[in-house]
């Protein structure tokens, strides 16, 4: 970062050289020059004069006018401070030729055998002069200003992703205790049951804890990994569903590779399980994925069984639906669409979930 920084402050004034060098050559030198007559050391002198003075006024307009008045809303002041900064620029320009005579030496320079009279000064080229100074200071604001809002726009940016990174990290740490109560809970009943499916379901656990203490650091990780993930989840809560609940899964076992936020499904699969299985009454999971030309669909449904909410799992499952949602619009934003119908005469609910990888 400092390097980048470093490379850019150099560039930089590479650029204010280089250009303010092609300005004074062209206006100050090639530009007299042109009209083929040597011209008095006066008027080169002059040259360097207005030049410094140019490139005096447009920094300190730089770095103090636009920085402390203009940038601090005192337009008014601003203009007022150029206004006078202008005239007193022409002011001295007009103090130095009377000072030099500098009419008398550019007469004799371009008229030598013409004996000199006096005439009233030609005020076309003080005004011409006022009007480079106040391109300079025109130039000077218009980059100052850019500057200005480059910089706002990089600080934005980078707070809006800090904000992002943090409030992700908020909300993964929401889920994966709230996953974890679930599947430990789950293994707790297996163990008054049947022995062997609890160690079947530890070891599935163990993996999933595995994929859950790695994969969840990074921002993404590889959407098989993430399949494998749940079909892993899946298969533990198999091992507890009784014969009444019918369980529908499609899944591929091929699919291409892509790469997605880590456990971005998993609430919406375990929602099913919360809610759409119940312990008296004939009931029925469906769950669909599919990845198609970088866009993966996700279709579930499920019944809904208003007994489960009263439980400690039912009262926290829609904590982890919000989190994913506001995962959702902060990694994919206008990349995703996510539509959810809990209200219908089949009592049913249903999620269709669609994601640009």
């Amino acid at each position: 970062m400092n390097k980048n920084s470093n490379y850019k402050r150099k560039l930089s004034i590479i650029i204010h050289i280089l250009g303010w060098a092609l300005f004074g050559l062209v206006i100050f030198v090639l530009s007299p020059l042109s009209a083929g007559v040597e011209r008095p050391i006066a008027f080169w002198l002059k040259q360097s004069l207005n030049f410094s003075l140019l490139i005096s006024i447009f920094y300190i307009n730089f770095f103090y006018l636009i920085p402390k008045v203009l940038f601090k809303n005192k337009i008014p002041l601003f203009l007022i401070i150029n206004l006078i900064a202008g005239l007193a620029y022409v002011g001295l320009l007009i103090a130095y030729d009377d000072w030099t005579k500098m009419p008398e030496l550019m007469h004799k320079a371009f008229r030598p055998d013409v004996p000199y009279t006096p005439r009233p000064r030609n005020y076309y080229w003080d005004i011409s002069q006022l009007l480079i100074f106040y391109m300079a200071v025109g130039i000077s604001t218009s980059i100052a200003s850019v500057q200005k809002w480059q910089s706002e726009e990089e600080l934005r940016i980078e707070q809006k992703q800090q904000q992002i990174n943090s409030e992700l990290t908020y909300l993964k740490a929401q889920i994966n205790p709230h996953f974890f109560f679930n599947t430990l809970n789950n293994i707790y009943s297996l163990t008054n049951i049947d022995v062997e499916k609890a160690k079947t379901a530890l070891l599935k656990l163990s993996r999933m804890m595995r994929y859950v203490l790695y994969e969840t650091e990074k921002t993404h990780t590889l959407l098989s990994k993430e399949i494998d993930f749940i079909k892993d989840f899946i298969e533990l809560m198999r091992l507890r569903l009784s014969s009444k609940v019918n369980l529908e899964i499609e899944i591929p076992e091929k699919f291409e590779d892509a790469s997605i936020a880590p456990m971005l499904i998993l609430p919406f699969i375990e929602n099913c399980f919360k809610h759409g299985i119940s312990s008296q009454m004939e009931s029925k999971i469906s769950i669909s994925l599919h990845v198609d030309q970088k866009k993966l669909i996700l279709t579930t449904k499920n019944g809904i069984f208003k007994s489960n909410e009263n439980t400690p799992e039912g009262n926290a499952s829609g904590i982890g639906l919000q989190n994913t949602k506001r995962r959702l619009d902060l990694l994919y934003g206008n990349n995703y669409e996510l539509d959810i119908l809990d209200e219908n005469p089949e009592n049913e609910y249903h999620v269709n979930l669609k994601i640009n990888l």
